[in-house]
């Protein structure tokens, strides 16, 4: 089975290897994939250069890669090199693929991304699946992984794990929903449920968005919280490269955070959260607006039109989002709050209301907003890539199931 997703680490193995000759060539398989990946094309001798191996060592691991699959030779490096030219090293176009899937309150999403991280295919069905149990949806998402594999495997990849991003929390099993409130569902083993013959996770999609930003944004730092919305709102908190998680697995949950303790009931059971002011419902509701197929569409146009009910919704759920964050950013010091999903369309109306409230309530510095540039494709592409990172994390256990 793969890492579950929170364990992958951008710099590294994901999961710690024994400390013997068997572990230690592990190690380096994986220094060497990390190498090519980050820097390639590369030769031999630049990898051992970069990760201090000697050049043999790395021949004998670069030799083992391809005959795996997870790399190949472009040629010879460009001309007007002093020396030799070397064999130019890149990860596989045509191995192995990470499969991501996403199941949102209002649509399914599955995903093919190859190591090059390139997506490869992709599949969505739009509907709403609050209310539905879970038989009937993850079978609808199980038709999309097929479709989606059968279009990798006609190009000649080979899917090697699935990661699935879902609204609510997730067991450390990395498979069980412990609750997702705006879907209504309890306990559901998504490992039971989802027929597929590939190695499973799954996690919540702001922790997929979170690393997503985290793997594919331009300049993101290392320590940052993460915030992304649909109809709920959720968070990821980031330390050093790595998902905060908390003891049960829970933590981010930003979105049930009281902002008005006497608010309007929230589907979680309590009162006054966050999602009844700037989840998309709610910003809808305040605007006067009925809600669409497109919600943040909806209500981007309307604000770009001069809608001044519209821009006040807008700017009331910033000013929600800025009292909620404030406790987070007053405990967690992060280097910057990142704004993904939903809410990277909103930004322009959000921005000024919601960094207005953190500058004013923040103890220290105020701490700066960016707006992901990934949008509502974070999850997605977070759930594909972590499977991605997997394998560069651990290339030899690839190899194994070949």
């Amino acid at each position: 089975m793969t890492a579950p997703p929170h364990q992958a680490h951008p710099a590294g193995p994901g999961r710690a290897l024994p400390d013997t000759q068997q572990g230690m060539r592990r190690r380096n398989l994986a220094r060497v994939m990390h190498a090519v990946s980050a820097e390639g094309p590369l030769s031999r001798a630049a990898v051992a250069s970069r990760i201090g191996l000697t050049r043999a060592a790395v021949s004998t691991l670069v030799d083992e890669l391809i005959r795996s699959g997870l790399l190949e030779e472009l040629g010879p490096e460009r001309p007007g090199r002093v020396g030799r030219p070397g064999s130019a090293l890149a990860v596989s176009g045509s191995g192995p693929v990470g499969i991501g899937a996403e199941v949102g309150v209002d649509h399914l999403a599955v995903c093919a991304v190859d190591l090059r991280g390139r997506t490869r295919s992709r599949a969505v069905r739009y509907g709403t699946n609050r209310g539905r149990s879970p038989e009937p949806v993850l079978a609808e998402l199980t038709g999309l992984v097929r479709r989606v594999v059968a279009e990798a495997e006609a190009e000649g990849l080979r899917p090697v794990g699935i990661a699935v991003a879902v609204p609510g929390l997730v067991s450390r099993d990395a498979r069980t929903v412990v609750r997702a409130p705006n879907l209504g569902w309890h306990r559901a083993d998504l490992g039971a449920l989802l027929p597929v013959d590939l190695p499973l996770a799954v996690d919540n999609e702001a922790n997929f968005g979170a690393l997503a930003e985290l793997w594919l944004g331009d300049g993101t730092p290392r320590d940052f919280l993460h915030v992304s919305a649909e109809i709920g709102i959720g968070a990821a908190v980031v330390v050093d490269g790595r998902l905060l998680l908390g003891t049960r697995g829970f933590a981010g949950e930003l979105g049930h955070v009281p902002v008005h303790p006497d608010g309007p009931e929230c589907a979680c059971g309590g009162r006054g959260c966050l999602e009844q002011y700037a989840g998309e419902e709610a910003v809808l509701r305040a605007a006067g607006l009925e809600p669409g197929k497109d919600r943040v569409g909806l209500l981007a146009g309307h604000a770009a039109e001069g809608d001044e009910d519209v821009r006040r919704a807008l700017r009331d759920a910033g000013t929600a989002l800025g009292i909620a964050l404030t406790g987070a950013v007053n405990l967690l010091d992060p280097e910057a709050v990142v704004l993904g999903g939903a809410l990277a369309g909103l930004a322009p109306w959000l921005l000024p209301s919601l960094r207005a409230e953190l500058a004013r309530r923040t103890a220290g510095p105020a701490c700066p907003v960016s707006v992901s540039e990934l949008g509502p494709q974070g999850p997605l592409l977070g759930a594909a890539h972590s499977v991605v990172r997997a394998v560069l994390d651990d290339p030899a256990g690839v190899a194994e199931r070949v």
